[in-house]
């Protein structure tokens, strides 16, 4: 979903998992304590030993309560349970008792509502398979770099999710947007929501330095809005500028490829002049846009594939290496091969475009 022009600067099978919203939140095993007259500490030790390799410990307890918050999450749920949660979600709302960050991201609002709708999507239209989850870090800042495409941004969508859904550490996609997007009506609100920020170096370098996951599509519109003769192919990566926060601010950066965008609205023509008009970067014209109306925009049911390549360290350089123009486009070029030879052997292995 980003352009990044504004800046100047493993194989296993994917796991799912509940969303947070089914996540037990209590503070002491998931019950209040009471007055309790003392007990010898050997004796709750010896106790919860023998507790847990029986499976009935407070762990297993509390491993057990978040499997079935999340099975019921998944498979409907007590409705019970769920109006409850709807309910006290909304009383939080009116009431203000939520926290948005400086840059406008609602965590709540993101796990609570915008994943839940993204998550149809994810899960039973595109049937996304992640691979290579685990080259994300489990803490402290990351820069993904992915390849941009679909004439609309559902990659970085997909790609928010991909990470939101199955990273073991929970960890969340802060997605650099172009300038475009905060221009939006409605669109720019839930973009803020979902923790998404201008595509600057300066937002990045302090999302980054503060520890968070951050996404970036260095192609841009050049990429989203290539025509479909030229699908996979990557287009140019800018100067380099995700490469120069990426040294900064001392993190990984990794590549991620992205199979499946491509084809979800093949893009046939480009009304320029059009374009011009309405203030876009292109206007595009697809098998059945502008055609079919309304009905044009639904794009088709591809079979996705995202795929997270094995990081690439910075902080081994040098503070100086970020003003380095020779080292920057090697580092560049390397991602950028990266993710071209990885889309290329996920076209190899894939069957069919829709299954």
């Amino acid at each position: 979903m980003a352009d990044a022009k504004v800046i100047p600067f493993g194989e296993d099978p994917r796991s799912r998992r509940g969303g947070k919203a089914g996540k037990p939140k209590s503070k002491v095993n998931g019950r209040r304590t009471g007055q309790l007259s003392p007990v010898p500490e050997q004796a709750l030790t010896d106790g919860a030993e023998g507790a847990e390799k029986a499976g009935t410990g407070p762990a297993a307890q509390r491993g057990a309560e978040a499997g079935e918050a999340a099975e019921g999450q998944r498979a409907g749920g007590g409705w019970d349970r769920r109006l409850a949660q709807g309910l006290s979600f909304l009383r939080r709302r009116v009431t203000g008792d939520y926290e948005v960050d400086d840059f406008g991201y609602d965590e709540e609002l993101t796990d609570q509502v915008l994943m839940s709708l993204l998550r149809p999507l994810y899960d039973k239209y595109f049937r996304v398979d992640v691979k290579g989850i685990e080259n994300i870090p489990d803490a402290g800042g990351a820069l993904i770099v992915a390849n941009h495409s679909g004439t609309l941004p559902m990659d970085g969508l997909m790609l928010q999710v991909a990470v939101h859904d199955n990273h073991p550490a929970d960890r969340h996609l802060r997605l650099l947007a172009a300038d475009l997007v905060f221009m939006l009506p409605v669109v720019n609100e839930l973009a803020r929501k979902a923790g998404h920020t201008l595509a600057c170096a300066e937002d990045a370098q302090r999302l980054l330095e503060r520890g968070e996951v951050v996404g970036v599509m260095p192609e841009g519109f050049k990429g989203i809005g290539k025509p479909f003769s030229e699908r996979y192919k990557l287009q140019r990566f800018g100067r380099g500028g995700f490469v120069s926060t990426a040294l900064q601010a001392r993190v990984p950066i990794v590549p991620c490829s992205i199979v499946g965008a491509e084809e979800i609205y093949p893009m046939i023509g480009n009304a320029k002049t059009l374009a011009r008009v309405l203030g876009f970067p292109y206007f595009p014209i697809t098998p059945t846009f502008p055609w079919l109306g309304p009905l044009g925009a639904v794009p088709l049911p591809t079979k996705w594939t995202i795929q997270f390549g094995e990081p690439i360290a910075t902080d081994g350089f040098p503070l100086e290496a970020a003003e380095d123009p020779m080292l920057m486009f090697n580092l560049t070029d390397q991602v950028r091969e990266t993710i071209q030879h990885t889309l290329y052997k996920l076209l190899v292995q894939r069957r069919s475009v829709f299954f």
